[in-house]
């Protein structure tokens, strides 16, 4: 397998160039694309002219970053200037934003060359990216499956060796259940390690950028490169990015971690056996075991489908057909306003906007999402006499494999169900992983999840390397 980092070693000594890294990237995305439907725009022009830029640099003697000539799929809600982005909504068709992402300043600054923009659940609202308005994205190893969500398209093009990195983002779970699903690792930052800056917003309070990559040190990369503070984004953490490379082999040996009763509740058998094996592993390693039950966590999903669609209902009142993306026209400026809200949303959208313009009302602000406010902060409480124990937490990413189409898209809560481990992490702001390991029915994979404090990155990705290891990932 060729990796972020060897393809950037490479390309910065003169032994590969970025250009015919870059070929070989379009050529998997030309042979399969059209099957899987992971991108939505392919910047072939901006891509051939990012990869020239970085072998005039190498040419010309100098370093072109950690990142150096590695292709890179961005979730299209990420703004990249001039490139068509929709959040996989009719509401933006034709929408080309004038500026970056911070995420994007910092990836090409690396020598990243961004590939173009991938499918989604519309407005990151999904488990399954079933909801795009463009069509569902394929799971890789199983094109009769989803490949996960939202960030489906992100997880696929890495699982489908179309880019070895990608970005997405996790509002409550969205980079974890795909990663999980499709096969490779994802992490979900600290809440205000990455900018947000440029990410359009599903829930402010929750949402998070973070890498997908298929191994836990091309991971670590790409977050090094993204993370640190943004004067543009007021949340975020104001210190400059974590060391994390260097420490993605340091182990497990001392360390005290928690497995997680409630972080396996109501999961398939497979996913129980392989949770319990990584256990084992860590074990071995040198790690301590504690079993620990933590049952707040089972207030999470809960409150995420009260706190996520109130925000929701805040910020997608902002496409309105005025300023940008859709307009259908109407005798007035209310009834314009319905019919391009009517037809530019989807039903999930739709859904999730009533039910947070509901929890918001006067009447029941108190009663719902004044509530789920006060068991979040349960929530945050509740990890925190945790980590009074222990140094990390264990549990599976998805109570399942990935599913076939179709089974869960007529039954909410069937799909919301696909997030009750990932969700509790957002509500509190933390930092977790996932990482393959083991396999289930029909041999696809499983995903395990480690969970760490604030800031906790270093340590996540040295568990999540040990598990790499004893999966038989060297």
């Amino acid at each position: 397998m060729t990796t972020a980092l060897s393809i950037a070693r490479d390309v910065n000594a003169g032994e590969r160039s970025a250009s015919s890294v870059l070929a070989a990237s379009l050529a998997i995305v030309a042979a399969r694309n059209e099957e899987l439907n992971v991108f939505l725009h392919v910047d072939y022009e901006g891509a051939t002219a990012m990869a020239a830029a970085v072998d005039e640099r190498v040419a010309q003697g100098l370093n072109a970053g950690p990142l150096a000539g590695v292709p890179i799929a961005i979730k299209d809600n990420m703004c990249q200037t001039g490139i068509p982005t929709t959040c996989s909504s009719r509401i933006l068709d034709g929408w080309r934003p004038p500026y970056n992402a911070t995420v994007i300043d910092r990836l090409i600054a690396a020598g990243a060359v961004p590939v173009g923009k991938t499918n989604l659940d519309e407005f990151a609202m999904g488990s399954s990216t079933e909801t795009s308005a463009f069509g569902p994205t394929r799971n890789p190893l199983d094109p009769t499956r989803v490949p996960g969500g939202s960030s489906g398209g992100s997880a696929a093009a890495v699982a489908a060796g179309m880019t070895p990195l990608s970005l997405g983002s996790d509002t409550g779970g969205s980079i974890r259940q795909p990663a999980a699903l499709c096969g490779v690792v994802g992490m979900k930052p600290t809440y205000g390690l990455v900018s947000r800056y440029g990410l359009i917003a599903f829930a402010s309070s929750l949402d998070q950028i973070g890498p997908f990559a298929a191994t836990v040190t091309d991971s670590a990369l790409l977050l090094e490169v993204i993370a640190g503070h943004d004067p543009r984004d007021t949340t975020s953490l104001p210190e400059p990015s974590p060391v994390l490379v260097a420490h993605v082999n340091d182990g497990v040996a001392g360390k005290r971690i928690g497995l997680v009763r409630e972080l396996v509740e109501g999961a398939d058998e497979d996913v129980v056996n392989a949770v319990n094996s990584a256990a084992e592993a860590l074990r071995a390693a040198g790690a301590t075991i504690v079993e620990l039950s933590i049952p707040e966590l089972r207030l999470g999903l809960s409150a995420y489908y009260l706190i996520a669609p109130a925000e929701a209902s805040s910020n997608l009142a902002r496409y309105d057909g005025v300023r940008f993306g859709l307009r259908v026209n109407g005798d007035d400026v209310t009834a314009m306003m319905e019919a391009t809200r009517t037809a530019g949303f989807g039903a999930e959208v739709k859904r999730r906007i009533m039910l947070g313009t509901y929890a918001l009302s006067a009447g029941y602000f108190d009663a719902y999402y004044g509530q789920a406010l006060k068991v979040r902060t349960l929530m945050i409480d509740a990890f925190r006499r945790a980590y009074d124990h222990v140094d990390l937490l264990l549990g599976a990413t998805t109570p399942s494999v990935a599913f076939a189409f179709g089974a869960k898209s007529h039954d909410p809560m069937a799909m919301y169900l696909s997030d009750v481990f990932t969700i509790p992490t957002n509500l509190a702001g933390e930092a977790a992983i996932s990482v393959p390991f083991a396999t289930g029915e029909a041999g696809l994979p499983i995903g395990v999840q480690i969970l760490g404090p604030g800031r906790s990155e270093a340590q996540l990705f040295a568990a999540a390397r040990v598990l790499e290891i004893a999966d038989g990932r060297p």
